[in-house]
């Protein structure tokens, strides 16, 4: 039993490591999110078993939890660049799919067609502004028009705290094509990665909920800065001499069990 108890241990610490090296490799993706392996011990009885006398079978991975915790704020002046402070997503929809993505990296740029949207071509998804007055109540994909209805071209983009997305013409006018959209979750840590510092919901995650930033939860926007990867680098190759400690300690626990059958064996012999 206590090859298959070490076996296991070789194949959390393996799992350790994996997830260690993923946060590492992406410590300067922006958006990215760190996680963390969560272990559980192994006990194996049944009702005719002395419970003073049952022993531990080994570990499993119990789950490897994502940390949301906001990271590093860089300045870099692009006015499209942007980024959340406080607990909110991006939502971006990708203009051949229609998948719906959350992020929270804000980096984003605009096209010829005049869409706000991520370097994978996902727009970025606002509440529209209404020609009566006040803004659409579910969100669509950003568009700046080319020219103002007095036919002056267009001159730039900013995004306001508040995420009006204000687009400046020719003429010297300001229109505001909407408000960003950021979502919410119940439980982000259900939210399942896809890659590019992208998730999708899940039912673990819940629905999302929209609103508009600096409306509770969501938090303010910071137009001209990029929120970094939050992995810190000295906490990950703490856990990375950690996790290759128990590797070598299970390694060891499997030579030394095999010693001791090899010794049984020549005894019998």
């Amino acid at each position: 039993m206590s090859f298959y108890t070490s076996l296991n241990g070789l194949k959390n610490a393996q799992t350790s490591l994996n997830v260690i090296s993923h946060n590492i490799a992406n410590g300067e993706t922006n958006g990215f999110k760190k996680s963390r392996v969560e272990f559980s011990d192994i006990v194996a009885g049944t009702a005719y078993t002395n419970p003073k006398l049952i022993q531990g079978v080994g570990a499993t991975v119990e789950a490897i939890q994502q940390n949301f915790a906001l990271g590093p704020i860089e300045q870099t002046g692009s006015a499209l660049d942007l980024a959340i402070n406080g607990d909110g997503f991006f939502a971006t929809t990708n203009a051949a799919t229609g998948q719906t993505y959350f992020t929270r990296n804000g980096a984003f740029t605009m096209d010829g067609a005049g869409f706000i949207h991520d370097s994978s071509d996902n727009r970025l998804q606002v509440f529209a502004a209404q020609t009566g007055g006040g803004y659409a109540t579910t969100p669509s994909s950003a568009q700046i028009p080319p020219t103002n209805a007095a036919g002056a071209d267009f001159a730039g983009v900013s995004v306001a705290a508040n995420g009006d997305v204000t687009a400046s013409y020719a003429d010297g006018s300001n229109t505001v094509i909407g408000k960003a959209a950021l979502a919410s979750f119940v439980a982000p840590n259900g939210l399942k990665q896809v890659g590019s510092a992208n998730w999708v919901s899940t039912g673990i995650s819940g629905t999302p909920t929209y609103g508009q930033p600096g409306n509770g939860q969501y938090g303010e926007l910071l137009s001209g800065t990029l929120e970094r990867s939050n992995v810190d680098i000295a906490e990950e190759l703490v856990g990375l001499i950690t996790a290759q400690r128990d590797f070598q300690a299970n390694a060891k626990a499997i030579d030394t069990a095999t010693q001791i059958s090899q010794t049984i064996i020549n005894l019998r012999t």
